[in-house]
């Protein structure tokens, strides 16, 4: 159910990255702010009962299991969408994939293969069919792309992860310059450290992380998936309608230091 107040009411909206973390914030909020979404990741245990969830309090929900690293599945779970919903209004491309503190010269192939499919190679694979659909729609789109403060800012020991990072806001820029004339309006959430399970597990491998987080953040803690979802689902709004081609960072000041 929809109301005329809501920040995405009628909107039809698809989530990647969805089972868990800000992709499930998201779901869950973009739901209550009225929109219907179509979920997917590639644990479908999660993404079914994040959609009973969501079923359960009145939300449009469906799911498929996809990997975006798969060009095909991207353009399947596109087509799901459009014939489940008749159109395809907003995208938050949410999909990602982070490893640990490696020093560069001891990073091995896998992991910077891994970051680049996943972050660079899936969010290209992501844009191309949600792209077109938008073009067959009169009232163009809106698509959001998760970067990270690390493509904004570099770290040490994370260099795959800042080079892919910085590609997706190089990717947000090319689209919405490319785009913005037929409507279709892309940006990009730059989001610090956020709780999810891999932080969790990130603070307790490396003892003292969690509390250099905090000391070099003006808002001195973790964000919550919650606060970075509400920004996302702000930009895939019409309330942000002459917004395209930017960066919107979450977190906590950490770059205005």
């Amino acid at each position: 159910m929809t109301r005329s107040d809501q920040l995405l009411s009628g909107k039809v909206s698809l989530i990647t990255g969805a089972s868990s973390g800000i992709g499930a914030a998201a779901a869950r909020v973009f739901a209550r702010e009225g929109s219907a979404v179509v979920l997917t990741a590639r644990r479908g245990d999660r993404l079914a009962a994040l959609v009973d969830e969501l079923r359960q309090e009145g939300a449009d929900a469906e799911c498929v299991v996809a990997d975006v690293t798969r060009a095909q599945d991207m353009i399947d779970l596109v087509q799901f969408a459009v014939e489940r919903f008749g159109r395809l209004d907003a995208a938050f491309n949410n999909a990602g994939y982070g490893a640990g503190r490696t020093p560069l010269h001891l990073m091995d192939d896998r992991i910077y293969d891994q970051m680049m499919d996943t972050n660079v190679r899936g969010l290209f694979n992501c844009l191309r069919p949600q792209i077109a659909a938008m073009l067959r729609s009169a009232d163009g789109g809106a698509i959001v792309n998760t970067s990270s403060i690390g493509g904004l800012v570099a770290t040490p020991v994370s260099a795959p992860y800042i080079a892919s990072k910085h590609a997706v806001l190089g990717l947000t820029k090319a689209a919405a310059a490319e785009y913005g004339a037929q409507g279709i309006r892309v940006n990009a959430l730059a989001p610090g450290t956020t709780r999810s399970e891999l932080v969790a597990a990130w603070y307790a491998q490396y003892p003292g992380i969690e509390e250099e987080v905090h000391r070099t953040t003006p808002l001195p803690r973790t964000a919550e998936p919650e606060e970075v979802a509400e920004a996302a689902a702000w930009l895939c709004s019409d309330r942000s309608s002459y917004v395209t081609g930017t960066t919107l960072t979450v977190d906590g000041g950490f770059t205005a230091l």
